[in-house]
């Protein structure tokens, strides 16, 4: 972890008179002042609804030693130190550290601390499954290299710079998920990074409506691969030919993936084993594996022959790389949980597209039970909008038996399953995750299977946590 000398001299401090400043490690760097600790450093990021210049003094309430800012902070009458002027007075903090651009300073801070060190970089993008495929990479290369890698969805110009600044000498793997929000982003974004490997999961339509282009998008996914070096390696999934395609624009050695015996890594004889998860066949020049996992749903294939792919390139042997795609403890983002009235909570609430909506209705299809979705707006698919939940919408209707649809958006989906030939009965439209959630309290029967899934900013979180079995209930089933 960086010390607070470092992190001084990484947002571009003057460095006469740093040795002030304390050298031991910090024990964190924030942007929540909530999640302030004694002896942190609080950045005072500006967002779209709220200014961390507000929250200074309770980040040093909660003991914070240092806050970064950009301007004066009312209230807060603390030394301040600038980039133009050396430190000149011993340390007696807490103190302000004023520069022209919080979030600036906040990836030069991660930049600078990253070039201290030698990790083995992987980067790793694409329009849907960077989160599970970062979390099973990681799994996979933490059984024989120490290994950090970025938590949650910490994958853009915020999150990127607070992992790097969790950087130790002792890291000899480091895993980065990188989103994309326009053009330049993962370009910027390896620069502070330095990726040696690159993964790309897919090119879809997420974020279209930002970027304007299925093939803007595209750009925007190869700037990973692009980036580079020529001993460096493309982990690209074979299966998409946008992907595919980035084989051609990448100075690196390619490395492919996918279900077609022309990918140096290969799967067949996949097969789905309902709620106990998947199994298939590994195929990778005379090597073949047979692999059982507890992940669910056809789509969690690809995310097991990224992480492979990724522990080959690494050297690791099939007795590893196998025992880190089974790791239960890799985070993966599909959960099922005990829900009310004897039924099963398929969870996929963090996000949606229309692929990634479509993957998670095939798992359900997969599922022993009467079958109940609870769907609601995916967002930014811009010209897409109308057509991707239109399609979802179709094959709902092949899929389930109960559907509920949740928002504006959402109602093309419930108008398509209607036009699908689901019974109008069979289906509802509501506006608020409360009415959902009332329509499904009516509908549920036991031993339903009911799959939950939509934009992270429709709050679906909420319906599985009302619908999720009280403990003693679950107690009751378990016994």
């Amino acid at each position: 972890m960086i010390s607070l000398r470092h992190l001084w001299l990484g947002i571009g401090g003057h460095p006469w008179g740093a040795g002030h400043l304390p050298d031991e490690p910090l024990p964190a760097v924030v942007v929540d002042s909530r999640k302030a600790v004694p002896g942190s450093v609080f950045f005072a990021l500006r967002g779209e609804h709220r200014d961390g210049h507000g929250f200074v003094a309770d980040a040093f309430a909660r003991g914070a030693v240092a806050a970064v800012v950009s301007q004066g902070v009312e209230g807060v009458d603390r030394p301040v130190y600038t980039h133009e002027v050396g430190i000149r007075d011993p340390f007696e903090p807490p103190v302000l550290f004023r520069v022209p651009d919080t979030s600036q300073a906040l990836l030069r801070a991660g930049g600078y601390w990253r070039a201290h060190f030698h990790p083995r970089v992987v980067g790793v993008t694409g329009s849907v499954g960077k989160t599970s495929t970062k979390e099973m990479i990681a799994a996979v290369l933490r059984r024989r290299f120490r290994t950090l890698w970025t938590p949650a969805s910490y994958n853009n110009e915020i999150g990127i710079p607070l992992t790097l600044l969790r950087l130790g000498p002792e890291h000899e793997a480091l895993v980065v998920e990188m989103g994309a929000y326009l053009p330049g982003d993962i370009d910027s974004l390896c620069h502070y990074t330095f990726p040696q490997v690159g993964v790309v999961t897919n090119v879809g339509v997420s974020h279209l409506e930002r970027m304007g282009s299925v093939e803007r998008i595209w750009e925007a996914k190869s700037e990973l691969v692009r980036f580079l070096p020529r001993d460096g390696t493309a982990v690209l999934n074979w299966d998409d030919e946008g992907v595919r395609r980035m084989a051609r624009v990448t100075r690196a050695r390619v490395f492919s993936y996918g279900l077609t015996p022309e990918a140096d890594l290969w799967a067949d004889e996949v097969e789905t084993l309902g709620l106990e998860g998947i199994r298939f066949t590994l195929h990778h020049g005379r090597d073949v594996v047979p692999v059982r996992l507890p992940i669910l749903g056809r789509h969690s294939v690809h995310t097991a022959l990224a992480a492979a792919a990724v522990g080959l390139v690494f050297g690791l042997e099939w007795e590893d790389i196998l025992a880190g795609l089974g790791d239960p403890d890799a985070e993966v983002r599909i959960v099922v949980v005990p829900g009310i009235k004897g039924t099963q909570i398929v969870d996929d609430t963090y996000n949606a597209s229309p692929a990634s909506m479509l993957a998670a209705l095939n798992l359900l299809a997969d599922l022993d039970g009467r079958r109940v979705a609870i769907l609601g707006d995916m967002l930014e698919l811009g010209s897409y909008e109308e057509v991707g939940h239109r399609k979802v919408g179709a094959r709902a209707a092949e899929v389930v038996d109960r559907l509920i649809a949740v928002g504006e958006r959402a109602r093309w989906i419930a108008e398509e399953a209607i036009a699908a030939g689901m019974p109008p009965e069979h289906v509802a439209h509501v506006s608020t995750v409360e009415e959902a959630i009332e329509k499904a309290r009516e509908w549920l029967q036991p031993g339903d299977i009911i799959l939950i899934k939509a934009s992270r900013a429709m709050a679906l979180e909420r319906v599985v946590e009302a619908l999720s079995a009280p403990e003693e209930e679950t107690s009751q089933l378990e016994g």
